[in-house]
């Protein structure tokens, strides 16, 4: 399936147009997942319905979207940039038209990454790395703090992983690679287009 048919179905538009322009190198530029990628993903990785997940640097929504749509499960977008999370808003209210139900269960956040309060019930954490591993560092104590004060299972999806995520959380944390999700069939010159999922149970 193409762009343009997933954007119709969704009533949304999370196209990459404008680039996210950030003052520090901490915080990458705007670009969502590729359907085609989130497709083989959803493939092999599973959500339900109890599920909530957040998407840092979530841009226009567009991954949020989709999973409400496939599997009805509660998604937060963070974003830091203030025209992307309108972009995300207009987007909520064009969903919101074919899907009146969905309102509670896709929210948006504007503000920093690391700023972000974890809610005893985010469960799924998704990365396009849309910052440095400083940050990523200080969103994942986040999360660890917050899984020993709620005691849950909690799971990191990496897309196109970068190297220094993988390590910190290989050798710092107690998450442990549940599932690799090749893109070969997409991109059969390019190993980094993966999925990398990780799982904690606390």
């Amino acid at each position: 399936m193409n762009e343009q048919y997933y954007e119709k179905l969704l009533n949304i538009n999370t196209s990459a147009e404008a680039s996210r322009v950030q003052k520090s190198f901490h915080y990458h530029r705007y670009e969502p997942t590729p359907y085609s990628a989130l497709e083989v993903l959803f493939r092999e990785y599973e959500l339900n319905s109890s599920d909530r997940i957040v998407d840092f640097g979530c841009g226009k929504g567009r991954l949020n979207f989709l999973i409400k749509r496939l599997f009805n499960s509660s998604v937060v977008g963070v974003e830091m940039n203030e025209l992307f999370y309108k972009a995300a808003l207009e987007n909520r209210r064009s969903y919101l038209e074919k899907d009146k139900q969905a309102g509670e269960k896709i929210q948006f956040y504007c503000g920093l990454a690391e700023e972000y309060i974890v809610n005893p019930l985010d469960n799924c954490f998704y990365f396009f790395n849309p910052f440095s591993i400083q940050v990523f560092i200080k969103v994942i104590n986040n999360i660890l703090t917050s899984v020993e004060e709620t005691s849950r299972t909690v799971e990191i999806v990496l897309y196109y992983p970068s190297e220094d995520y993988i390590y910190y959380l290989e050798n710092y944390t107690s998450f442990v690679l549940k599932k690799e999700v090749r893109l070969e069939e997409l991109y059969e010159q390019n190993p980094n287009e993966r999925f990398l999922i990780y799982h904690l149970t606390y």
